[in-house]
């Protein structure tokens, strides 16, 4: 028999620590290999943490709205299987000091007597540093009295951040910098102080869930880093509605699945960004990434929350391979079964508001990415044709772009080229296949 360690596993490419936001498990629980123990919220996805080994829980390190860093102890396991950590691709299990030797913020870190001088997570710092801080007056809630992000944000939400008398500060001392840096961006804005909203018999409070906060803080940094400008151009859909609707009964006898109107959307655009790289871009500070792959998020909502997979690679893909994609990924949504995986590498976004009805929108861009287009609803509208009124299948496409990246000239020819595509979208010459 032995006791063994389950650990923070790292969730996401660029995950520094997770939230148990709920246990599956309590002490004296048998468990199996790849058993979950622990529902853990990150800023990217809400995952579950399997057990690395068969046997018997003997304690919980964290409680339920903990937050620990990447490689922290979250419970022990008494066992006598071995570890099957490097058998889970999806949770990357890190060792307390491969966690310990994660980069520092690079900005400096005012370092103050006492408990201080500790260690603290990456996120706590940058947060510190964020809100000016001083963690020698804060006490901390974690395990063996570490402060953990949670207790900062307590003290901000409440107004009342602790500081010290200048005379106790003493040098500003700047961390170690990391060896590689790839994208470089301004800081996160801060959150919004509290706001004192007055309440009426019969009002409900939602508290705000790990995932929605995640969601707030993406759109924020999105609108506070990215100057946004807008447009849109309207489409002429009558050829695609009639390819569609001759085909989409046969197609779901033989696939098993709806061929969605999304579907050719996502074909189009990927198609474009081909033609036109520069909207396949991201902002890095002194320079502009511009994506080799071509990976189209869609936004997939599932309650209160909102998921951004990702089709890899569209560009190589058929009509049928996208909108496999299409489903699967919201299956996965919708079921809880969404990888973090699944939502990395987004190079563009194209979202179905149609789907709700909306006729006209105006997307926050999914950051660091460059750009979002918004995919209508298809209404018949009459239109001139030759002179003479017609009723037609029409769409409105809506493009949020990142200034700092592309202009007016760009995004023109961009969405011209995809009402081009789509307007050409006929039996004769489209195949799904």
């Amino acid at each position: 028999m032995a006791i063994e360690n389950i650990y923070m596993p790292k969730l996401g490419e660029s995950v520094t620590e997770g939230t148990i936001e709920k246990w599956l498990v309590k002490p004296g629980d048998h468990v199996n290999k790849y058993d979950p123990l622990a529902e853990v919220n990150t800023d990217k996805v809400t995952a579950e943490v399997p057990s690395s080994f068969e046997g018997t829980i003997v304690e919980l390190v964290a409680n339920e709205g903990d937050t620990l860093e990447v490689g922290a102890i979250v419970c022990t396991i008494e066992t006598e299987g071995g570890s099957i950590a490097a058998e889970l691709p999806a949770a990357e299990t890190v060792a307390p000091e491969q966690a310990e030797a994660t980069p520092q913020p690079t900005a400096p870190v005012k370092q103050t007597k006492g408990k201080a001088a500790g260690r603290f997570s990456p996120a706590v710092l940058k947060m510190a540093q964020e809100h000016d801080i001083d963690l020698a007056l804060v006490e901390g809630t974690g395990r063996d009295g570490r402060i953990t992000r949670k207790d900062l944000q307590k003290l901000i939400d409440s107004g009342t951040i602790p500081t010290a008398p200048e005379a106790e500060q003493t040098e500003v001392v700047a961390p170690v910098q990391p060896a590689a840096q790839t994208i470089e961006t301004a800081p996160a804005p801060k959150p919004a102080e509290p706001v004192n909203v007055p309440t009426m018999a019969g009002d409900v409070e939602i508290p705000v869930s790990g995932v929605r906060r995640a969601i707030a803080n993406n759109m924020l940094r999105s609108k506070h880093e990215a100057p946004h400008a807008w447009m849109m151009i309207e489409v002429d859909v009558t050829n695609l509605v009639k390819l569609r609707d001759g085909l989409k009964n046969d197609f779901k006898q033989k696939e098993g699945f709806n061929l969605t109107y999304f579907a050719f959307f996502v074909k189009a655009v990927s198609q474009a960004l081909k033609e036109f790289p520069m909207m396949n871009s991201m902002w890095a500070g002194d320079k502009i990434i511009q994506k080799k792959d071509i990976n189209i998020s869609i936004a997939v909502a599932k309650e209160d929350s909102l998921f951004v997979p990702v089709i890899q690679h569209a560009d190589d893909k058929t009509i049928k391979g996208i909108g496999r994609d299409i489903h699967e990924l919201a299956q996965k949504v919708r079921t809880g079964k969404l990888t973090s995986a699944e939502m990395q590498g987004g190079t563009f976004t194209v979202n179905n508001t149609g789907s709700f009805g909306s006729v006209q929108s105006m997307g926050i861009i999914n950051y660091p990415q460059a750009a979002i287009l918004q995919v209508e609803s298809i209404v018949k509208r009459p239109v001139i044709i030759d002179g003479m009124i017609a009723v037609r299948d029409m769409v409105n496409l809506c493009l949020s772009l990142d200034h700092r990246v592309l202009d007016g000239l760009i995004c023109g020819q961009f969405l011209a080229r995809v009402k081009e595509i789509l307007e050409n979208m006929t039996a004769e010459n489209t195949s799904v296949y």
